[in-house]
């Protein structure tokens, strides 16, 4: 599956995540620093969604209140509480 989540406060735009179930298959920043960003796609792949969660949550980029790395963490929890709120079980009658 694939998601966009457009970030608040960095210089990064966009994260485009692409995933199989709770894992990452490859994440595309959208401006930023090219070369960190880029190391950062690559660390998380193949990474649960909760493992990046916690090492990444709450990381700030000089005084900002956020950074590149907490807005991922941000858009997959995003993710999470979308699939969680989804009333996909089958009601009996």
């Amino acid at each position: 599956m694939q998601h966009i989540y457009f970030t608040r406060g960095t210089c990064s735009v966009q994260i485009i995540i692409d995933y199989t179930g709770n894992v990452i298959d490859n994440v595309t920043f959208i401006g930023g620093c090219n070369g960190n960003l880029k190391g950062i796609s690559q660390l998380v792949k193949g990474q649960t969604f909760d493992d990046i969660i916690k090492k990444l949550e709450g990381t700030t980029c000089g005084f900002k209140s956020t950074s590149c790395p907490d807005q991922l963490a941000k858009a997959l929890k995003q993710i999470k509480e979308k699939e969680n709120s989804c009333d996909c079980a089958i009601k009996e009658n």
